[in-house]
């Protein structure tokens, strides 16, 4: 039984050791980028942060436009119940 926790254990630590190799600085999955569509090649350059700065702005664009939206639909709706309140009173 204690065999089976040293071998879990040295099983461990082995994946520690290919982590630490797969973040070596010559990193031999960077190759052949050149050949690679504009957009692969802007998201493995080092301005990444562009990238992130433009799919952030996106995003809250969307959401802007979607409160917009709700806001011009719960104004029609608001619009609607007060002349059909008047409506009623008028009647009566």
């Amino acid at each position: 039984m204690n065999f089976f926790l040293v071998q879990a254990q040295e099983d461990s630590v082995a994946a520690v050791d290919t982590l630490t190799k797969s973040y070596a600085p010559d990193w031999q999955a960077s190759e052949g980028f050149e050949q690679a569509g504009p957009l692969i090649q802007a998201a493995a350059s080092n301005d990444l942060i562009f990238i992130v700065l433009g799919v952030s702005l996106i995003i809250w664009f969307v959401l802007l436009f979607f409160i917009i939206r709700v806001d011009k639909k719960v104004g029609r709706l608001e619009n609607e119940l007060q002349q059909s309140k008047k409506t009623v009173q008028h009647e009566t």
